[in-house]
């Protein structure tokens, strides 16, 4: 069976990471059936994708079996390559149209973590954990987008804590503190997930994609005149879709003709 599943039901896609016996830690075949999924996923017509791990992980981080493993030819350039692909996975995270959903069903280490935070939003169940864990193994805790995602999901003090000592941040205090944006019972997780989905898919597609685009963009605007710039001229581009008053009308919030 694939080390990477995707389903789709109703317009909303779930893309599984299948290494349960390894807690979901990423392989370089596993980062190449995940970034597959994902072009498969931008193509189709599912509106919302939710990001899960089966088992009792979310994902483990970067398999440290392979650590040792001799790469052919220069260990560098290998280990640039390798470092750059898995890094691919939030970048291309953030670039699909549909606005994605971490469904956190246990630890999420290192660059679990950091696909965790790519994802657009997260809800944890109550044995979800997330630990920036390369630090404890000899590495930077800068890896992946993490020391760019983590402070802007959390601010500065916490991801520095976070980043500096690897420890694990349980389910309430990643709720707490903004990391994940409700925790629920393990048995409720993956239908939480569902009815935000369902929540989100209902609204218009181009409508939604320009939301996820631009807030995206508007993270990193240097300015609010420059992120107002942008929110402006997307509107007008929403505006000639003709959808406005259609829409206004069908959910009540203007009269019919």
């Amino acid at each position: 069976m694939s080390d990477v599943l995707l389903e789709t039901s109703d317009q909303i896609a779930t893309l599984t990471l299948n290494r349960p016996a390894k807690r979901n830690a990423l392989t370089d075949e596993m980062v190449d059936e995940f970034l597959d999924a994902l072009e498969s996923v931008a193509r189709s017509d599912a509106r919302v994708v939710i990001v899960t791990g089966a088992g009792k992980g979310f994902c483990a981080g970067f398999d440290l079996s392979l650590a040792g493993v001799e790469a052919e030819g220069d260990e560098t350039a290998f280990w640039m390559g390798r470092q750059e692909k898995f890094a691919t996975l939030v970048t291309r995270l953030r670039a699909i149209p549909q606005p994605t959903v971490a469904a956190v069903n246990g630890a999420a280490a290192g660059a679990g973590l950091g696909l965790a935070l790519a994802c657009d939003t997260r809800i944890g169940c109550e044995t979800a954990g997330f630990s920036s864990a390369f630090i404890r193994v000899g590495m930077s805790s800068c890896d992946i987008g993490v020391s760019y995602l983590l402070p802007r999901a959390i601010g500065t003090t916490r991801a520095f804590e976070m980043m500096l000592t690897g420890r694990m941040v349980d389910a309430a205090e990643a709720e707490r503190i903004g990391l994940t944006l409700r925790s629920v019972a393990s048995d409720a997780l993956m239908p939480e997930a569902e009815t935000l989905a369902r929540a989100i898919a209902e609204n218009g597609q181009m409508g939604t994609w320009m939301t996820k685009r631009g807030m995206w963009a508007n993270l990193e605007a240097g300015s609010l005149q420059a992120a107002i710039e942008l929110e402006n001229r997307t509107q007008i581009l929403m505006r000639s879709t003709g959808s406005l008053a259609e829409r206004a009308r069908a959910r009540g919030f203007a009269k019919p003709d």
